[in-house]
């Protein structure tokens, strides 16, 4: 065998033009799948990140009537829906796999913002917590963040985020100034935007679509003030930070649990739900799969090309080298001997077509990586099997050049010289 394979790399280089041109079929074949494999993973992950984030991991459970959010501004105060307690809240953080948990209320579709003679149509306000910028990942940009005074006092703060704050003042120049919400007058405090490791990569308008086609701006005010401007005793949305991004669908559902154990609500289209991130990112993700399957079937028929290229090859060079063949035979070399010669070389040929295959094809994901700004994910495994695919294509194709070679009469062979 090792005689088998030391004679093979001897021919291989020997026939270097050959030998290139015979494995470029396998070697295309392989770049293509891994850089199609890469292409599939790197593209899961990025869809998970931008989906929940990289070390986010925050899960929304809101009310809901049917499938949509219960709108406080248009319905009201649904009945049999309590005011969730402080008891409720630490029953959700006790939870496994929750490491922080919020309470807020909230406007999805806010009006009567104004600054001045100018309006924020179409955003969020929200009455929150002292753990919610915490538990969703925000950081203060400029400004501070709220006070146990703020809340103490029921003061007339707000933090705006980004988007917010550029659709009302200069940038830099927005502390201090007071915003009116429903003809109150409320002070903006602080910026804030999410943690940068938390923000979603966009890399096109379909992205942005995907992402941020609701992030019309954000103005939070401490939930001590909320009844000021709106309703009292209004059910409170939860928001918690997970522990894992495989612990948001489930730590998501037992928080839902704990909400809708106290509402008393004839209706059972009113429920509390947990926005399952996890289950839309594999979606997403099964979308992207499916298609670079294709790809992998259509990349898999240059591989057949490449195989029977390589038996073509073989035919030839058995013809070439019958006499060879017939000498071996001559001084004693049995058909298994020649056989395996032949599938050896086979072999040989389509392994090292391979290995430059998987080098062409990790060129080839970084060069894809670069051009779609997704992650590249090199999958060892697949570069393995690649490897070994490459090999048993060798076998499969130089089987008949092999078969024929151990089957010459060593007599007729000879007379070939």
């Amino acid at each position: 065998m090792v005689e088998n394979i030391r004679l093979s790399f001897q021919g291989l280089w020997a026939h270097k033009m050959r030998s290139f041109l015979t494995m470029l079929g396998i070697i295309i074949g392989i770049a293509s799948l891994i850089s199609i494999v890469s292409t599939i993973k790197g593209t899961s992950e990025q869809i998970k990140k931008n989906l929940i984030g990289e070390g986010d991991n925050v899960v929304d459970i809101t009310l809901n009537e049917g499938s949509n959010i219960y709108q406080m501004e248009y319905q009201g105060i649904p009945q049999g829906v309590p005011v969730v307690t402080e008891e409720q809240k630490q029953q959700i953080l006790d939870l496994d796999n929750v490491e922080n948990a919020s309470l807020y209320r909230l406007r999805q579709y806010a009006d009567s913002i104004y600054y001045q003679n100018q309006s924020m149509d179409g955003g969020k306000v929200l009455g929150v917590d002292k753990d919610y910028l915490d538990t969703c990942g925000y950081q203060i940009v400029r400004g501070r963040g709220f006070s146990g005074k703020d809340f103490d006092n029921f003061r007339k703060v707000v933090l705006l985020d980004e988007t917010a704050s550029n659709n009302f003042f200069e940038k830099g120049k927005e502390i201090g100034k007071t915003i009116e919400i429903k003809g109150e007058p409320f002070t903006v405090v602080g910026i804030i935007k999410k943690s940068d490791e938390y923000e979603p990569v966009i890399n096109s308008m379909e992205d942005y679509y995907t992402y941020y086609s609701d992030d019309s701006g954000m103005v939070l005010m401490p939930d001590a003030t909320w009844p000021i401007v709106y309703q009292y005793d209004e059910p409170q949305q939860a928001v918690i930070r997970a522990a894992s991004p495989e612990a948001m669908s489930k730590a998501g559902k037992k928080t839902a649990e704990i909400l809708n154990a106290s509402i008393t609500s004839t209706s059972d289209s009113i429920k509390y739900k947990a926005e399952d991130i996890m289950e839309k990112a594999k979606g997403l993700q099964q979308i992207s799969e499916n298609t670079n399957r294709q790809l992998i079937w259509i990349a898999s028929i240059s591989l057949l090309v490449g195989g029977i290229g390589v038996m073509n090859i073989m035919l030839v060079s058995v013809t070439e080298r019958t006499g060879e063949i017939g000498l071996k035979k001559a001084i004693g070399a049995n058909k298994r001997r020649i056989l395996g010669q032949f599938l050896t070389e086979a072999a040989v040929l389509t392994s090292v077509g391979g290995v430059l295959g998987v080098a062409a094809g990790f060129i080839l994901s970084k060069v894809i990586s670069k051009i779609s700004q997704t992650p590249m994910v090199i999958s060892i495994p697949a570069a393995a099997a690649a490897v070994i695919f490459s090999m048993i294509i060798g076998l499969v194709f130089g089987l008949l050049p092999s078969i024929k070679a151990a089957n010459l009469s060593p007599i007729e062979a000879l007379r070939r010289m």
